[in-house]
């Protein structure tokens, strides 16, 4: 009885993350226009620097790597450097972590790989970002005033407010074929912001844009380098046949 009950535990142990995933809401996400132009990630560390800069760090991402997107290091360091003296030191926050986490709930996260930790089965990481960005909306109910669409009772406050302004949130009831009823929460315009929606789109896709490179400054020197390396294993076994036909010629 003992060896049943311990299975029965084991089993339920391994598959309730499983079980709750499957019972959870649906989550869609809205495919993020990630680009590599130089131009797009420059505005997009601009944008990190001056507005995710301030309660979230960048702990493994060093200044100096920006020289890699096209900026030089005078323009670093007269228009991004604010929490740091040296070039090659780390994008820290000067906020302490037991602080953040007192005024926020929670201690805000290092975002250097917030792309890659947010892949999921439904989206990329830049993904998700992109739609989480764009689906932040007034709730009243909530301790900042902000609630947001894919990340419910986020404690997060919308810090890009005053781009892209405040949207209301409208709850919508949907019904599954077996007669299920949920309901989800759409977003609508309210208070315009200093940009327009297609200019909100666009600067919210290049800041993922930089998060996505910033989790891998490497990974264009990494695609390149593995796509010379396919090219030359290819001319490589070209060749080896050659050379075994030529051996063995005589034997056939």
């Amino acid at each position: 009885m003992r060896m049943k009950a311990m299975k029965k535990f084991l089993t339920a142990l391994l598959f309730a993350p499983l079980l709750a995933v499957a019972s959870g809401a649906e989550v869609h996400l809205d495919k993020a226009p990630v680009s590599t132009d130089p131009a797009a990630l420059q505005n997009g560390a601009k944008l990190f620097v001056n507005y995710c800069l301030n309660c979230h760090g960048a702990s493994y991402m060093r200044y100096n790597r920006l020289e890699q997107i096209g900026l030089s290091e005078q323009m670093i360091r007269d228009n991004l450097m604010f929490t740091a003296d040296k070039i090659g030191e780390p994008m820290r926050i000067a906020m302490q972590r037991d602080e953040a986490k007192q005024w926020f709930g929670a201690a805000p996260p290092d975002l250097t790989v917030i792309a890659r930790s947010r892949a999921s089965e439904v989206g990329s990481g830049a993904d998700w970002l992109y739609t989480y960005l764009r689906g932040f909306y007034r709730d009243d109910t909530r301790p900042t005033g902000w609630n947001n669409v894919i990340f419910e009772n986020v404690g997060m406050p919308h810090v890009l407010y005053e781009l892209q302004g405040e949207q209301r949130g409208k709850v919508v009831e949907h019904e599954d074929s077996h007669g299920n009823k949920t309901k989800t929460i759409q977003v609508e315009p309210g208070k315009p912001g200093k940009m327009s929606a297609e200019e909100y789109d666009k600067a919210t896709a290049d800041l993922v844009s930089y998060l996505v490179w910033m989790g891998e400054p490497m990974a264009g020197a990494r695609k390149t380098i593995g796509t010379f390396v396919i090219a030359f294993l290819g001319l490589l076994f070209v060749l080896s046949y050659l050379l075994k036909k030529n051996y063995w010629r005589d034997i056939h």
